[in-house]
């Protein structure tokens, strides 16, 4: 451009630029983003009723939320997320304002307690073994020597290993006392990291999405190997170099690895079986409003449901909270946990124990018109300035750049 000055010399200038000014905030939305993901997260603070952010804090702990609420007291109204932190310091900083909780939140908390039960009972989604009348011979269970092969596959993959192990640590040092944030910096790892294996109650809980969502790299060729080996065909380098000429890029161990449990099974078994749908999809049927699912969707849908009474009554409780959340029927949530309690489904009764730690919030959440989408808006606003500076900017740049573009 031209300009005299050096890089350096502008960057000082712009540090050297006065914040703007901040007065009372009455209406103020509270959410943390990602300085370094995973690692080291931050804190935007927006007035709601001017739609600008106020101010970014470098952590996103309860002592430094508080410290600002009381240097600007005033708050009338704090819109946040769940996150325990956020919590703890608007009671210390502004206890008489009054907290809500955002309903898009609380409909996220929903979805992935959803996603560990629809993951719980897996066995439900595909569809059960049709009989052949005609067959006079024993018919080797494919379908169980499929299954037996991907999780033989996926066994040995080294990121489930370190997630055993990861496992066992982290409930080692639970069982001896020790909490989240301890052993997040005792194991080198993130509190979120920490946090999924601390609340799990089994490794498997873990791995369940990994297991669903991440299939085997054979995965699409595994109808065709199932069809020949009922056709008499087993041959583990004739299939290989098959599937290998209709685009399989992946090695010949994986192809034998898939096919060892189907030869032990006998090569007369009966057609393979429709794939049952990924535990991610069912969740999705579930989650969605039945005029935005098309009719085979639903179909499937209420199939899955007739074979599991306990899917069934999740697809009932899910409705009723969509139900009371788009409404803002905050006077139904008592009665809503009571029904929840009263199934046995553990995965949303710690939901509920959830929303019961922090029912005020929760309830005002259901009731209030506030919410925290201007938050969320200001979060992605971060990001894009994250990108333009190739995430080289230290702390008190971005700030800078946020509550001066505005």
């Amino acid at each position: 451009m031209g300009l005299p000055a050096g890089r350096n010399t502008l960057l000082r200038r712009v540090r050297a630029l006065p914040d703007p000014q901040i007065g009372a905030v009455a209406l103020l939305g509270v959410d943390d983003f990602a300085l370094r993901r995973g690692r080291v997260y931050g804190t935007v603070l927006i007035d709601l009723d001017s739609h600008r952010p106020v101010d970014l804090l470098p952590d996103r702990e309860a002592a430094t939320f508080a410290g600002w609420l009381g240097e600007h007291p005033g708050a009338q109204v704090i819109c946040r997320d769940r996150a325990g932190a956020y919590a703890d310091g608007a009671r210390t900083g502004a206890p008489d304002a009054v907290q809500v909780a955002d309903r898009f939140h609380l409909w996220s908390n929903l979805a992935g307690y959803v996603e560990t039960t629809v993951a719980r009972h897996r066995s439900y989604l595909a569809e059960p073994p049709t009989t052949c009348e005609a067959a006079d011979e024993p018919r080797a269970d494919l379908d169980g020597a499929v299954a037996a092969a991907r999780d033989a596959h996926f066994e040995q993959r080294a990121f489930v290993r370190h997630a055993r192990e990861r496992y066992a640590a982290v409930q080692e040092l639970k069982a001896a006392g020790v909490g989240i944030k301890p052993i997040a910096a005792r194991l080198g790892l993130a509190r979120g990291t920490v946090r999924k294996y601390y609340r799990a109650t089994s490794v498997d809980d873990v791995l369940a999405k990994a297991r669903d969502g991440h299939g085997s790299i054979l995965r699409p060729w595994e109808p065709y190997l199932t069809e020949r080996v009922n056709a008499g065909i087993t041959n583990g380098s004739q299939l290989f170099q098959e599937i290998h000429d209709q685009g399989y890029p992946g090695s010949r161990a994986v192809v034998l690895a898939f096919l060892r449990p189907l030869r032990a099974g006998g090569s007369t078994a009966a057609p393979a079986a429709r794939p049952a749908p990924k535990v991610r999809t069912v969740t999705r049927w579930i989650l969605t409003h039945p005029e935005h699912l098309d009719e085979q969707e639903t179909l499937a849908l209420k199939t899955i449901l007739t074979r599991c009474q306990d899917l069934q009554k999740t697809v009932g409780h899910v409705t009723a909270f969509a139900q009371m959340l788009t409404g803002r029927h905050g006077d139904r949530l008592n009665g809503w946990i009571a029904a929840v309690d009263a199934d046995d489904l553990p995965e949303l009764h710690r939901f509920t124990r959830g929303l019961l730690r922090d029912h005020d919030a929760v309830l005002n959440g259901l009731t209030l018109p506030h919410s925290s989408g201007q938050v969320e808006g200001a979060v992605n606003r971060i990001k894009m300035i994250k990108r333009q500076m190739y995430g080289r900017a230290n702390f008190d740049l971005l700030r800078k750049r946020v509550l001066l573009a505005t």
